[in-house]
């Protein structure tokens, strides 16, 4: 017999058409290094930079993130070197970013 948690994770790879959040304007995709506590994490970019991100409030009880989640990234205004968590992958979506070529410069995607 198959779990709820199977069928709902096979349903998800078997999906074919998914709509894809894209990075608009200064907005950056990186992948999730190590959790620092709270809501504060180390973040590597596309470009290959280090960056610390925090999940914003509003967003807290809906994000749950874990080393190795590729995410959305909205720099703050005055330090470029920080960012608020906008919007966390989910399988099908980073399936999708990698057939358009943008997470080609993250060597260690996990695979699911």
């Amino acid at each position: 017999m198959v779990s709820d948690k199977k069928k709902k994770l096979n349903d998800l790879q078997n999906q074919t058409s998914t709509k894809v959040r894209y990075p608009k304007g200064d907005e950056f995709i990186g992948i999730v290094e190590k959790r620092l506590g709270g809501s504060r994490m180390n973040i590597r970019s596309v470009k290959g930079e280090d960056i610390l991100a925090r999940v914003p409030g509003r967003a807290k009880k809906y994000l749950w993130i874990r080393e190795g989640d590729i995410v959305l990234l909205q720099p703050w205004e005055l330090d470029k070197k920080k960012a608020d968590l906008i919007y966390k992958y989910k399988y099908n979506e980073i399936k999708a970013l990698e057939k358009k070529g943008i997470l080609g410069s993250l060597e260690n995607v996990e695979e699911f």
